[in-house]
């Protein structure tokens, strides 16, 4: 943003002046901030660092220690550098206690040996430092003005990284709270290079505070999240390469990155916190209506007894009634086809904008006709981008398996109805194989049928819903072509995969984990987790972990008095190792894609 001195010294008042530097060219990038002339030698009291010196030396001290304490004061007061017109009070140079005081401190010490007015010093100085402000200033307001952009078109993650990759021309990554990338945009370098150990690497950038540049490692952090929960971190690395796409950036200021950079980081992370709080949905308005009743149950957003009310007047009753929330979503792995349809060989269902919604709505729909077709009552809509669900109101509780299996048989054959048949082979107008018709599923099982506990009251229809998405979400890599999922079927393992992406889980794993996984990458070659896993996974059984770990026992012994000392646990505690162990499940799941 400022000049520096070595800019400085090229100006044409300045050059006018025979400029000479005597001491410290170590500091000639030193930002000015500001010129200042002065003829007193107590003029250090009245700085207040960063500015540019001038003088004619005819009020400074006659002793070598006066000259000594003059040029000691101004580098403790941080000034970039003192420059002294020759000709009043020095003729042929500057003393040479002076050049060896300012040599020693580091202090640029520059002779005029001619005579110029400092006020065309001043105001070309200062003129180019006014430039540099406006400069910024444009360019906080391309900064804002592009993510506002952004933020009005709900732009996804990737978009924002990318545009803020491009304005800074530096690499730029978001990640989660455990290090994994969720975005990146390399800004022309190498993505290989930028991403090869990224976790470890990662570990290694500490910065001191919300938004902070980690000089150690050259990244400028910032925290991303919005209402009190973080979720992850953007980095943008620097030194960068280039400007802010025509805003003509100054070169880069000694100490860490501009102030443009800080802002941009800041703009794109407040994008992407309120990027996640956005919503759309283009349903009709008696599924809006349900999936209104649905959240308002989900988030206790409206008193229980007006979402009994609401649901009451859209047909459906909730009071006095047996209540199974249900959750029916597309597998993980479904098998890809043309574009917005499963299939064989063909694009990622992901591939065509359009098809994750067509896919969904094509779901709602199937759920819909599957629920009238079992003559059951329930409110159901999409409840996220993968999901759709459904309250059932039972009148009878022991009716809950049987109207959960005419639910499930009543989709499956739907789905199957909506299949094409296999066409011959070489039919040139045939469908591709696996292709689905608009009920959006490949194959029966391509989708989980997941169910919640039964409750007995709409106050606590909440737990049941919650507990049918968990157990959905956890379903997804079972292979097993179970009608229903229930939570007997997923453990522990199933259920933090779908907590996965909580930061209150990815928290938990960084404090029982954190400072061991820091260790390891210091330290690649010894990989201690490996060790404590094999400890954990063999019951805390010494020799048997030493033998799966193949090390000697001494060695092994060693390593886990290593672990304990840095995470300061017992680890023959049953607790403490029982804690380390869910964090270990965590880990894994965070890190499965």
């Amino acid at each position: 943003m400022f000049p520096t001195v070595r800019e400085v010294l090229a100006l044409d008042p300045v050059r006018h002046g025979a400029p000479r530097l005597v001491a410290g060219d170590a500091a000639l990038d030193r930002p000015v901030r500001w010129v200042h002339v002065a003829e007193v030698p107590d003029i250090a009291t009245l700085l207040g660092g960063g500015e540019l010196v001038l003088t004619t030396g005819i009020g400074l001290p006659a002793d070598d220690a006066g000259l000594r304490a003059f040029i000691t004061d101004l580098a403790d007061v941080g000034v970039s550098g003192l420059v002294v017109e020759l000709g009043r009070r020095y003729v042929s140079g500057v003393p040479r206690v002076m050049v060896a005081a300012a040599e020693r401190r580091g202090l640029p010490l520059v002779e005029l040996r001619r005579a110029t007015p400092f006020v065309r010093i001043t105001e070309a100085v200062h003129a180019l430092i006014v430039d540099a402000q406006l400069t910024e200033l444009r360019a906080a307001e391309e900064i804002h003005q592009r993510f506002t952009e952004l933020s009005v078109e709900g732009a996804g993650p990737a978009e924002v990284v990318r545009q803020a990759a491009e304005l800074a021309g530096c690499p730029v990554v978001l990640e989660n709270l455990s290090r994994q990338v969720l975005a990146y945009d390399p800004a022309g370098e190498s993505a290989e290079l930028l991403l090869d150990g990224w976790e470890q690497h990662s570990r290694r950038i500490r910065p001191a505070g919300r938004t902070a540049y980690d000089a150690d490692s050259g990244w400028l952090v910032t925290t991303v999240g919005a209402r009190g929960q973080d979720w992850g971190r953007l980095l943008l690395r620097w030194p960068g390469a280039g400007d802010l796409t025509g805003a003509g950036v100054d070169a880069r200021p000694a100490g860490g990155p501009p102030t443009r950079l800080t802002i941009l980081i800041e703009r794109a992370a407040s994008t992407l916190a309120l990027g996640r709080l956005i919503r759309r949905d283009a349903e009709g308005l008696e599924r809006q209506l349900h999936r209104t009743l649905l959240t308002a149950l989900l988030d206790h957003s409206r008193p229980v007894d007006e979402v009994a009310l609401r649901a009451r007047a859209l047909g459906v009753t909730l009071d006095r009634r047996h209540l199974v929330g249900v959750v029916v979503r597309h597998r993980l792995d479904e098998p890809a086809g043309e574009p917005g349809v499963p299939g064989e060989g063909g694009l990622s269902v992901d591939a065509a904008p359009e098809a994750g919604p067509a896919r969904l709505r094509d779901l709602a729909e199937a759920v819909g006709q599957a629920l009238r077709e079992a003559k059951l009552t329930a409110l159901t809509s999409a409840v996220d981008d993968q999901a759709v669900g459904a309250l059932l109101a039972l009148a009878d509780p022991a009716a809950e398996e049987r109207a959960l299996a005419a639910f499930a048989t009543a989709l499956r054959r739907i789905r199957l109805d909506a299949t094409p048949a296999r066409p011959a082979a070489g039919r040139a107008d045939a469908a591709p194989p696996g292709a689905a018709g608009r009920a959006g599923g490949a194959t029966p099982n391509a989708v989980i049928v997941a169910a919640g506990s039964g409750v007995g009251s709409l106050r606590e229809a909440r737990r049941s819903l919650i507990e049918a998405r968990q157990i959905a979400d956890a379903a997804r890599r079972d292979r097993r072509d179970l009608p229903i999922f229930r939570l007997p079927h997923v453990g522990l393992a199933g259920l933090l995969h779908l907590l996965r992406d909580e930061p209150r889980v990815q928290t938990f794993v960084e404090r029982e984990l954190g400072a061991l996984l820091a260790h390891d990458a210091r330290h690649p070659r010894e990989q201690l987790l490996g060790t404590l896993r094999a400890y954990l996974e063999q019951g805390r059984n010494k020799s048997a972990a030493a033998a799966a770990a193949h090390l000697s026992r001494p060695a092994f012994y060693e390593r886990l008095a290593r672990i304990a000392r840095i995470l300061d646990v017992d680890l023959d505690s049953v607790d403490a190792c029982l804690s380390l162990h869910v964090a270990l499940l965590a880990l894994d799941a965070i890190r499965t894609p």
